[in-house]
């Protein structure tokens, strides 16, 4: 695999690390001048203890049989990058615990229509990303019309790593919309198409917003940089 090119906004960006622990895998893609590790979680687990998991599918099907465990299993599983995707898009812990947890549990509810073919993951995420939308959208909604100023931070009881405060400062610049399919894309490792469906968007409007969002933060973390 030929060198990843490592300029570009998310090449600096820092792992959030509160319960979201990075493990990142070496990717690149064609065409988007980023690199796209420090966003990533990979969810991998050590050698000895991955041998001894039990398939997706396997959990599933003991979830819907009425297995707590099986059910605690797979929460426990996705929990880390569903929470991530979910405070990247809202900027708020709280809300973020919150909406992963309300993704999860109308998961669950609907997990005997779900398609045993595909992965749990990208179903999840989708809930994930469109609740966080809806909440970010209602957020600003209410600002606007109350005339309110931002809302003051949220104390930081989790550590954001490296490089977190201006990774987080980029993203709040872009619209809910455009943080969403950053964070499928790079987060979540959605592809375009799937975006696109997930989103119920037309392809050209996701990779539209992709390059629109990628240019947004790439110049604020440049100006950050020169300041």
């Amino acid at each position: 695999m030929p060198e990843q090119d490592a300029s570009g906004p998310i090449a600096r960006f820092g792992t959030y690390t509160g319960r979201c622990v990075s493990n990142v895998p070496d990717r690149s893609e064609p065409a988007v001048p980023v690199q796209t590790e420090a966003l990533a979680v990979s969810g991998a687990m050590p050698a000895a203890r991955s041998r001894r998991m039990r398939s997706e599918q396997a959990l599933i099907r003991g979830a819907l049989a009425g297995s707590d465990a099986d059910l605690e299993a797979l929460f426990r599983r996705h929990w880390p990058r569903a929470y991530r995707a979910a405070f990247l898009i809202v900027h708020d812990h709280a809300a973020a615990e919150d909406i992963a947890q309300e993704a999860f549990l109308a998961a669950f509810r609907r997990l005997d229509r779900f398609d045993h073919r595909r992965r749990f993951a990208p179903w999840l995420g989708t809930i994930v990303a469109n609740r966080a939308i809806d909440w970010a959208r209602a957020r600003t909604a209410r600002r606007e019309s109350a005339h309110e100023a931002p809302e003051p931070e949220a104390p930081r009881d989790r550590p954001t790593g490296p490089y977190s405060e201006e990774l987080l400062a980029a993203l709040a610049a872009l619209s809910p919309e455009h943080r969403a399919v950053v964070v499928l894309r790079y987060v979540l490792e959605y592809t375009p198409g799937e975006i696109a469906r997930a989103l119920e968007l037309p392809r050209g409007t996701v990779n539209s917003r992709l390059r629109r969002g990628l240019d947004t933060l790439e110049t604020r973390l440049t100006d950050s940089d020169r300041r």
